[in-house]
């Protein structure tokens, strides 16, 4: 019973010394190869909801806030924030000095964004006493407790990325260098006595705009206008006129003054040239033709009036009045377009085509405020508010029926019903009637065009007794556009027209 005993011993301690050689042989392998980390812990996550109803609007504030009251009041306040929010196109005005009636503005720019605003809270157990069991301080961390919130998502924020370079202060330097503030006597805060109007202070005129940019940028002069050989500048019939301040567009009109003693027969071979390059539609070439009638029933027109009469691209179009018409620049036929070998100076029926600068006169001192005026103008200084709004262009969508008008008659043929005019103007743009506001505060009427019985009758009070066309009244009576009563109504309330 020993033997297998002892038998089983030898066996035994074989396999322990082959477990050795294993594990030595493990230790070998281990120190050549390097050792792996043990993986991180993993973090704690938390999954948020995103609040839809609750959307906000941020405003990076170009300073450190220690006062919100204070921070909200420049920015005009919750109400004034609400109103720049409203509308798209201004720009949210920061005064650094929001009781300044002088106080240039800062203007921050708006852009969309998708970011939301997290209120992230760490609580911290206060500590306790060591023989309250305190835990030690590398536990503090691990029994610290975070809670997360998202009170909003944000859709729209303004940045202020311009200049704020430009202040204008109500100061008065004295002459020994001192300077004194003027506020008190510039500004009126609660009704004073004439004393007040009547006390002697230096002059403070501030001026009216600032800069139209508040961001630099690179400015690149204009190279020098390049005349073709043998131009000469148009001489002005008069030294109180204003001359020209650049070269005129190269559509190849010809241009003819009061003065000049003959007019032109025939357009410029350049214009010609011009058109019949582009005429090579059917649509061009019935332009053409339809312009041709229109100053064969009438020898002068206006720009309005022929583009209410025909359904043209305006781009064709300054290409096609030079090769049918030259342009008056002086004189009572000024700014209209005549044919070509008529001269309305030698016909005493053209006073009918002469022109008439028709004006409203509805400005605030006639008791019109800015936004009451019942004709608004085209361009006027109630609306210069740059760089407070941006005003950016909206593409028009291109239209396929602009592209293939008139490839094919399958429109008509088919019993659809035709495009309507795109380029047409309303007749009110050259068209003036009783008890009807212009279009615009100034228009350039033609006396043919005046639709006035009364306007008619002054027009025609002379006719077959015309002896001299002057450059002034030209065929009809001296004075004559001074007693149109257009001309003295004006300047009331447009309601008495």
């Amino acid at each position: 019973m020993a033997s297998p005993s002892a038998g089983g011993s030898e066996l035994d301690g074989v396999g322990e010394g082959k477990s050795q050689t294993g594990a030595a042989g493990d230790e070998r392998l281990t120190s050549a190869a390097p050792r792996e980390e043990p993986p991180p812990p993993p973090r704690s996550t938390a999954v948020l909801s995103l609040p839809q109803h609750r959307r906000m609007v941020c405003a990076e504030y170009p300073c450190r806030v220690l006062n919100v009251g204070k921070m909200l009041e420049t920015l005009g306040g919750e109400e004034g924030m609400s109103r720049t929010y409203a509308d798209p196109s201004k720009r949210l005005e920061l005064y650094f000095r929001p009781r300044d009636p002088y106080c240039h503005p800062v203007c921050g720019n708006r852009f969309p964004s998708t970011s939301m605003l997290l209120r992230v809270r760490r609580r911290v157990p206060k500590p306790r006493g060591q023989g309250d069991g305190a835990p030690p301080a590398g536990d503090t961390a691990q029994q610290s407790q975070i809670d997360m919130e998202i009170l909003g998502v944000i859709c729209t924020t303004y940045k202020f990325q311009g200049l704020a370079d430009f202040q204008y202060l109500a100061v008065h330097t004295e002459a020994e260098g001192t300077q004194s503030s003027m506020y008190n006597k510039i500004l009126l805060r609660r009704p004073e006595k004439k004393e007040f109007f009547d006390q002697e202070m230096p002059l403070y005129i501030p001026p009216p705009i600032f800069s139209r940019l508040d961001n630099p940028v690179d400015y690149f002069y204009r190279p020098d206008i390049q005349h073709r050989e043998g131009y000469l500048p148009p001489q002005l019939s008069s030294e109180n006129l204003i001359g020209l301040s650049r070269a005129r567009r190269p559509h190849n009109a010809i241009f003819v003054n009061f003065e000049d003693k003959a007019v032109p027969t025939e357009a410029l071979e350049a214009a010609v040239l011009n058109w019949k390059r582009v005429c090579s539609h059917p649509n061009e070439q019935q332009s053409e033709e339809e312009l041709r009638q229109l100053f064969q029933s009438r020898p002068v027109w206006s720009r309005n009036a022929v583009k209410a009469n025909l359904e043209i691209h305006p781009e064709k179009l300054k290409l096609l009045l030079p090769y049918v018409a030259y342009y008056m620049l002086t004189g009572p036929w000024r700014s209209l377009w005549v044919r070509f070998g008529y001269d309305p100076r030698k016909d005493p029926k053209a006073k009918a085509y002469q022109v008439l600068d028709f004006r409203i006169r509805c400005g605030m001192k006639h008791g019109y405020a800015p936004n009451d005026m019942p004709v608004k103008a085209k361009r006027s200084t109630y609306n210069y508010s740059l760089p407070v709004t941006i005003k950016k262009a909206v593409p028009q969508p291109a239209s396929l029926q602009e592209f293939t008008q008139g490839l094919t008659s399958s429109s008509t043929t088919s019993g659809r019903k035709p495009a309507p005019s795109r380029y047409k103007l309303k007749e009110s743009a050259y068209v003036f009637r009783e008890a009807t506001l212009p279009p615009y505060r100034q228009m350039f009427y033609q006396l043919c065009d005046l639709k006035v019985e009364r306007l008619t009758k002054i027009v025609h009070r002379n006719d077959g007794e015309e002896s001299e066309c002057t450059e002034r009244d030209g065929w009809c009576l001296p004075k004559t556009n001074d007693e149109l009563p257009p001309r003295d109504q004006v300047t009331g309330r447009p309601s008495t027209l």
